[in-house]
């Protein structure tokens, strides 16, 4: 079976670009991994009809295909038994997926049942031009004058509930966020802004950074102190010894309270803006997992 390399929206996937082209790109848009093989007669009936919908669907997912006799690395960290199998990868997540063949029907209501709709894709986000710093708090009071001039522009405010997280009013923040429209609610700026919040509310009551690195010290399997540490520091704005705090739970034990120092780390990726600190952490996260 030939790849057709005129479809934007499909590629290969081998170990070497996993990290970058699959787990990165699912951050953004779904990935659709489809684990087949030349000899395999059912995979080619499955392929063209999911590089089909890949370009039916216009950049809404996109297909990786790997071929497991060349990416048997890849077919063990998945636990593939058979193939076809399809998973599906979003927010840097394992989220679903099947073996065999499916028809198309039950291929798009897959799909379907996962948000995923013909031409749904965002469009791409334009590159900041470099400004001087803004302050959060002017921001914020050029926000509040825009959003009562244009009470139904839902995009102000969650522009504006995002201005209120740098100056550190949560409540407001979250009550702007919890009234916005369903297209919004699912917007990367949205999610940012609730992972924002969850690391926020976990340190209502947490104690100090002193007390947390004194527990560290007197057990290092100490996860629960090692999770509130992580999250502490990046609140503060010391974001690679927050990565530091949830990469050592992942060695120690990535079961830990149902995954929870792998989602601690995507939780923090969404959050850090420094693109290349995230992506040094993103590596060795799936460094560990794969």
């Amino acid at each position: 079976m030939t790849l057709d390399t005129t479809q934007p929206h499909v590629f290969d996937a081998t170990a070497a670009n996993f990290d970058a082209d699959v787990l990165r790109k699912s951050l953004e848009t779904p990935v659709l991994v489809d684990f087949w093989a030349e000899w395999c007669g059912p995979c080619k009936q499955l392929g063209p009809v999911l590089e089909k919908l890949a370009g039916e669907y216009n950049g809404a997912f996109v297909l990786a295909k790997v071929d497991v006799d060349k990416e048997q690395e890849l077919g063990a960290a998945f636990q593939v038994r058979s193939i076809p199998t399809v998973f599906l990868v979003k927010g840097g997540q394992l989220v679903d997926g099947f073996p065999g063949v499916l028809p198309e029907g039950q291929l798009r209501e897959f799909l379907k049942h996962h948000g995923i709709e013909p031409g749904a894709a965002a469009e791409p986000v334009a590159a900041e031009a470099e400004t001087a710093p803004v302050d959060p708090h002017a921001e914020v009071m050029r926000l509040r004058s825009e959003v009562a001039a244009a009470a139904d522009n839902d995009n102000l405010k969650l522009d504006l509930a995002l201005a209120l997280l740098k100056t550190g009013a949560a409540h407001e923040a979250e009550q702007l966020l919890d009234a916005l429209p369903a297209n919004l609610a699912h917007d990367d700026r949205a999610i940012s802004a609730r992972s924002r919040l969850g690391f926020a509310a976990l340190l209502d009551n947490a104690p100090p950074v002193e007390v947390l690195e004194a527990a560290i010290a007197g057990n290092p399997d100490d996860l629960r102190a090692r999770h509130l540490l992580g999250v502490q520091r990046i609140v503060a704005g010391d974001a690679q010894q927050g990565l530091e705090q949830f990469l050592e739970m992942l060695r120690r034990d990535r079961s830990y309270e149902d995954g929870l120092p792998r989602k601690s780390l995507i939780d923090a990726f969404r959050i850090i803006e420094d693109e290349d600190l995230v992506g040094a952490y993103r590596r060795k996260m799936s460094s560990l997992l794969f």
